[in-house]
């Protein structure tokens, strides 16, 4: 089966703007069936959950859905999903709760790859009760997250250990596996990272070895809020500061407020949508999901070596994404050029490929870049031979 992106951007009302869009990795684009999704929910009776009232009963069957939906794209169990407003709400909600036994002369391991959401909470959490902190390098020249680099800093204090399952800047993909099984050799918890890599690959939480997964339904053509995943007998272990009134149940009892039931209709349809990218796909949806990720994995490489192989073709541009294993990310700078210049220059030719740093401010000093940061390239489902086509003629028409 052949991957038709033209059919699949069909899909997506935004793009008749015209915008070559690269700006996925900060968020991607909706498709049709999500928006309906999400009106439809709102356009429906929607009440507090229940099952007395036919409002009640909708909001019910939402919430369980969207769990359901979350558990088969990431490998994990329905009952052990939990929402919240973002992937950094949701970090610093447990980190808050872990760090609450935690005590002088236990360590905590961040990594100066990752996003600031799941360094920041960690740093300030270790902070606060007096734990250590260690730090592990990645290589700036390959982009590389070393295994190694991760044992050397891990010992029977070790507590929790914070990683990216791929690096919102650069794309790296740390052996997650292989850490997972050091870090809990030591007994340690590890909380995985997993809003950049979910949007290009299917995670399974327990080949992954995440105690906690977290991931953005936003970066994979969802709505905007946050999902973390873990086991439902390691969630019943924490308790949250929260209202009396409110469930100790789990995974509610980590839910605060009322949850955002449209939203999380958003979310099915957003998972049901990614099953879908292979048309001819069979069996259960997470079944589905695999052979369309490997559908997509296809169109995104191809598309990556037309990338590569034109940003190659100027001696003035260097990339900086160069691990072997990796996401279709590409961060860049131009000589002579600031970031921005270069952004600026491209969005008027209607190309998005934004700058910064992308909130991954250790891995942009790290790289020598500072707090400006490159240029990124992120590719997304919808992304097109001709939108690779449009970002390189403009970069080639500044270069001139």
């Amino acid at each position: 089966m052949s991957y038709d992106v033209s059919v699949i951007r069909a899909a997506f009302p935004a793009l008749d703007a015209g915008c070559a869009h690269f700006d996925g990795p900060g968020g991607t684009q909706t498709p049709r069936p999500v928006i309906d999704a999400i009106a439809g929910a709102l356009a429906a009776p929607l009440s507090n959950r229940g099952t007395t009232t036919v409002g009640e009963a909708n909001a019910e069957k939402i919430v369980l859905e969207a769990r359901a939906a979350i558990a088969d794209l990431v490998g994990g169990d329905a009952g052990g999903v939990v929402f919240g407003r973002s992937a950094t709400a949701l970090a610093y909600d447990f980190s808050r709760m872990l760090s609450a036994t935690w005590n002088p002369g236990d360590e905590v391991v961040v990594t100066r790859l990752d996003h600031d959401s799941n360094i920041r909470p960690w740093v300030q959490a270790a902070e606060h009760v007096g734990a250590t902190l260690r730090w592990v390098d990645f290589d700036p020249a390959t982009g590389e997250l070393p295994v190694g680099n991760v044992v050397s800093e891990l010992s029977e204090n070790t507590r929790l250990v914070a990683i990216t399952a791929a690096s919102n800047l650069i794309g790296t993909k740390p052996r997650l596996a292989e850490i997972a099984s050091h870090v809990h050799a030591v007994g340690a918890l590890l909380y995985v990272d997993g809003v950049h890599f979910t949007a290009h690959e299917l995670p399974d939480v327990e080949t992954i070895g995440a105690d906690f997964y977290t991931c953005s339904p936003y970066k994979f053509l969802g709505p905007h809020l946050g999902a973390l995943v873990a086991a439902p007998s390691l969630l019943e272990t924490l308790m949250p500061d929260k209202l009396l009134p409110s469930t100790n149940d789990v995974p509610e009892r980590f839910e605060f407020g009322t949850l955002p039931y449209e939203m999380l209709a958003g979310v099915t349809a957003a998972v049901d949508y990614l099953a879908d990218l292979d048309p001819t796909a069979t069996g259960s949806r997470r079944q589905r999901l695999e052979q369309s990720f490997s559908l997509l994995h296809v169109h995104e490489d191809m598309l990556l070596g037309r990338l590569e192989a034109g940003l190659a073709a100027h001696e003035q541009v260097t990339v900086y994404s160069r691990a072997a294993e990796r996401t279709p990310t590409i961060l860049f700078t131009v000589d002579g050029h600031d970031a921005v210049d270069v952004y600026t220059f491209l969005a008027k030719r209607g190309v998005d490929a934004p700058a910064s740093n992308f909130y991954a401010l250790e891995a942009s000093r790290a790289l020598g870049l500072g707090d400006e940061g490159g240029v990124r390239v992120g590719l997304a489902p919808y992304s097109s031979e001709d939108d690779i086509d449009r970002l390189l003629a403009g970069l080639a028409e500044l270069l001139a």
